[in-house]
């Protein structure tokens, strides 16, 4: 398989700086990550301001969460999954190994999204009632989830191949990609919602478009005769490397499923405890989270392509370089956001809603919810470095650790057993941050840090 390397805005993993390589490719995906976010985040502001039933239509959003997170969690197993595997080989310079990564992780994500598309759409009604929507809320989450799901091999293949783009050091194409899509929803949100009076509906209509758009771009670079890495549609059945991609990628994989998990248990004990202005509170709090997760994602994930190059050449000083400038920005970062959070709170809940009376409600909840949000630096970094080395096992199991073992029991037995009402739920997530964050990132650096250390040294 003959490639025509692109050098034109490439980062340079082989002799570029471990700092300049990660801003490099950090920035571009903040930027990306930023713009991805408007997707998601741009609906609920919106909705939540449909004059009428806009606070009642943001709670049953929020319920549709759990499916949304599902195959954003198939998405990653794919693409987060396969991209470490993609750095390494070309760290070891095997461009043909990359090469059938590659086209293995796009066919994976076009056949996992036409199959999500038709089993969410047969059984959505069965598994919203599951998730507590009660009638009034499947009034506008059952039309909305339907749209939506439409564009899930639009969404799969836009989101899922982008960490390939990115490993190439083509981060800026990333990020254009994504601000496609991003724009497009901008536009056509209040066009369908409010000009054209769809409400809701419009709000998923616009985000399938956007997704698209999104898609086409992607395929357009993938696709393109100079991208040294191209789709390739013969043997379309073959899928080598398959295994490898799916094992590493149940890491992010089970953390996407775990937050679904967490987000209908979370919803299930706010409406028997709380009634539907909590599920809407939450629907903020998740909100805001995904506004203030977003720097430090893009941060641990645009460290990863540098951690998986080096790691495959063999050079762990730059290895472990990169490591602690990933972590050391993202523990800073976090304790910033967690100082803006206390002096500002009404300010990031009033992104999303102009009901004075579920503002008011939201502010002990928020406050609750994000006292340990500095230790989030800790797991999202530990996991990273994981996941960046091919270390499927701890990867997938402090996935696993935090949010299954931790917060899921935890939100219901803070409410019920220690009879905290809905301040338990939101305590859950705090609670599993330190214990987890501190575990994983504890873990990572008494076991990675010596082998890089073993690396050093001359072999006998």
């Amino acid at each position: 398989m003959a490639y025509k390397m692109v050098k034109t805005n490439k980062v340079d993993f082989e002799h570029g700086s471990i700092t300049k390589n990660i801003l490099q490719t950090a920035l571009p995906m903040l930027a990306a990550q930023l713009i991805s976010l408007l997707y998601s985040v741009v609906d609920r502001i919106y909705i939540g301001r449909i004059e009428g039933y806009g606070t009642q239509a943001l709670g049953a959003i929020g319920l549709c969460f759990p499916i949304v997170i599902l195959i954003g969690g198939f998405t990653n197993m794919f693409g987060l999954g396969g991209a470490p595997l993609f750095s390494i080989a070309l760290g070891k310079n095997d461009t043909e190994k990359a090469g059938r990564i590659l086209n293995t992780a796009f066919r994976l994500e076009i056949i996992t999204g036409a199959v999500l598309m038709v089993f969410c759409e047969l059984f959505a009604p069965g598994i919203l009632s599951v998730f507590g929507a009660s009638t009034d809320e499947l009034t506008f989450s059952i039309p909305y989830i339907r749209i939506y799901l439409t564009g899930t091999i639009f969404t799969m293949v836009a989101t899922g191949m982008n960490p390939y783009i990115n490993a190439q050091g083509y981060a800026t194409t990333g990020m254009k990609s994504v601000l496609v899509g991003a724009v497009s929803n901008i536009i056509l949100d209040p066009i369908f919602i409010f000009t054209l009076g769809l409400g809701v509906n419009g709000a998923a209509i616009a985000t399938v478009i956007s997704q698209f758009l999104s898609m086409l771009f992607v395929l357009s670079f993938l696709l393109g005769p100079g991208n040294e890495f191209r789709i390739l549609f013969r043997k379309p059945f073959a899928f080598p490397h398959a295994p490898e991609i799916i094992s590493l990628g149940m890491s992010p994989f089970v953390m996407q499923c775990t937050n679904s998990m967490v987000s209908v248990a979370c919803n299930s004990v706010l409406m028997k405890t709380g009634g539907t202005m909590y599920v809407s509170v939450m629907t903020i709090i998740s909100s805001v989270r995904q506004i203030l997760d977003t720097p430090v994602l893009a941060l641990t994930e645009g460290a990863s392509p540098t951690i998986s190059y080096n790691y495959g050449a063999g050079k762990p000083q730059k290895v472990r370089r990169a490591i602690l400038l990933m972590s050391v920005t993202a523990i800073i970062y976090t304790c910033l956001m967690w100082i803006f959070i206390e002096k500002f709170p009404l300010l990031l809940i009033r992104i999303f809603s102009d009901d004075n009376a579920l503002q008011q409600l939201a502010l002990e909840p928020l406050h609750l919810y994000f006292f340990a949000f500095v230790f989030q630096a800790f797991q999202y970094s530990g996991q990273t470095v994981f996941k960046a080395l091919n270390k499927k096992k701890q990867a997938i199991f402090f996935s696993l650790f935090r949010k299954v073992i931790m917060v899921v029991p935890l939100t219901y037995l803070l409410p019920y057993v220690f009879h905290m009402g809905t301040d338990g739920v939101f305590m859950a997530e705090p609670v599993s941050n330190i214990v987890g964050g501190l575990a994983c990132f504890t873990t990572m650096m008494v076991t990675v840090i010596p082998e890089l250390k073993r690396m050093l040294r001359p072999s006998s």
